[in-house]
């Protein structure tokens, strides 16, 4: 499709261009650059961003915050104005100025569900207007029994009930807010949903719920989702593909088990090294990956995002691209996290961490650890010595930190004032 057909186009074809292996190109970002403000004071967010998301995946794009990956997100559903480049929907152009008709098609075949559960709803409106709202805009019902009937079966899919209907959304947790933001999203049976951050606000036994409800529509309505995050460990399991963005530039899209087996630019090696690992002992002796952009020299040759096989794309000059093609020829995976461990240190710790376990588990009833011994000790610091070793003796171990605690004070008090007393005598023979 040319330039001039693409700017004429009024409506959406039912079907995306083809690439070379068969599979239908859904959205098509090409050399996309995005600037903020003018002038001396302009900001470059996104540098010629170019990649494919193919209809049914799930593509993720993963970096650390201010990488550019919501400014991408907020440019697919045109509410970022682009300074070069292109978005093509379906092999349509649907950046720039577009056809009011277009522009209507592209708004019920893209949504988003936004990060803040809380702040992308509105608080004076009910769920069932929440919801309905783009029913209403875009007449997707027959009448008023449909309209219900769709709210209802939508509500039920994401773990609602029709009884929450009539309430606001403050009356609801993050959890069911976020529900709610993907229920107002799918109503619209969207072909492609930015994701952008959406399980980033929610408590951890909550974001598996999340992200199994999106991979429910994904099976059932066939779904394609663009997935912004910055956790790897989290878009590891859901993804087909991943782009790794960093400060606005593309810098490494692979398949998911391909990226994480063979992470060839060092950034995406700093990604992972910073996943935590379950076991506090080995987390403890983890080694990080530190990324360091000056170890790349592009004065002389600009770098750019070079397909080096097995559809894993890496950003760099010719010189690094050879480089890693060589890395990923040898097929022998690169390993990302290190742990350093010494035996005998690893050995002390666990043996403590199970002494101190233990001492808690088998901490007496009365072990309060209760401010009047302080007092105590602060008066009588003897006594309270002789108390804290009986305490220490039998496991009292909060009573016997307090008893110290007031002895030493005590003490220090009284080593003072006889200081001051031998420096008066002192003076006064003087």
């Amino acid at each position: 499709m040319s330039k001039e057909e693409k700017v004429t186009v009024k409506s959406l074809p039912e079907h995306g261009p083809l690439d070379e292996n068969g599979r239908e190109i859904l959205l098509s970002l090409k050399n996309v650059d995005i600037t903020f403000g003018k002038g001396e004071n302009a900001v470059k967010a996104v540098k010629n961003a170019s990649f494919d998301i193919y209809k049914g995946e799930t593509f993720s794009l993963v970096g650390e915050s201010g990488s550019g990956k919501t400014t991408i997100g907020r440019a697919v559903i045109r509410v970022n104005p682009l300074a070069g480049g292109e978005i093509d929907y379906k092999g349509v152009k649907i950046s720039g100025k577009i056809p009011v008709s277009l522009d209507r098609e592209v708004i019920r075949n893209i949504q988003m569900i936004f990060q803040d559960p809380a702040a992308s709803l509105n608080e004076r409106a009910t769920v069932d207007y929440i919801i309905s709202e783009g029913l209403y805009n875009f007449k997707l019902f027959k009448n008023e029994a449909d309209r219900v009937a769709k709210v209802e079966e939508m509500i039920k899919n994401v773990g609602l009930l029709p009884e929450h209907l009539t309430r606001y959304p403050h009356e609801f947790s993050g959890g069911q807010r976020q529900r709610i933001g993907v229920a107002r999203a799918m109503i619209m049976e969207p072909e492609l949903v930015v994701a952008d951050e959406p399980i980033s606000a929610l408590d951890v036994s909550i974001r598996a719920q999340i992200l199994n409800l999106l991979n429910k529509f994904r099976k059932e309505k066939g779904t394609t989702y663009l997935f912004i995050a910055h956790d790897l460990s989290i878009v590891r399991f859901i993804s087909d593909r991943i782009g790794v963005i960093y400060k606005g530039n593309i810098v490494e899209i692979a398949e998911a088990e391909e990226l994480f087996a063979y992470p060839l630019h060092p950034y995406t090696r700093s990604l992972i090294s910073a996943i935590p690992l379950p076991d506090p002992q080995l987390e403890k002796h983890k080694v990080l990956f530190t990324y360091d952009p000056s170890v790349h020299d592009y004065s002389q040759e600009e770098p750019q995002l070079v397909d080096i096989g097995h559809n894993h794309l890496v950003f760099g000059n010719s010189k690094e691209i050879e480089e890693y093609k060589k890395i990923r020829d040898a097929n022998e995976p690169l390993k990302s996290i290190t742990v350093y461990k010494d035996p005998s240190k690893h050995q002390q710790a666990k043996k403590e961490e199970i002494i101190i376990s233990e001492e808690i588990k088998n901490a007496p009833v009365h072990d309060t650890g209760n401010i009047w011994f302080v007092v105590l000790g602060i008066f009588l610091p003897i006594i309270s010595l002789i108390m804290a070793f009986f305490y220490r003796k039998n496991n009292y171990i909060r009573n016997f930190k307090v008893c110290k605690k007031g002895a030493i004070i005590g003490l220090i008090i009284r080593g003072a004032i006889l200081a001051l007393f031998g420096l008066l005598i002192i003076l006064a023979v003087i």
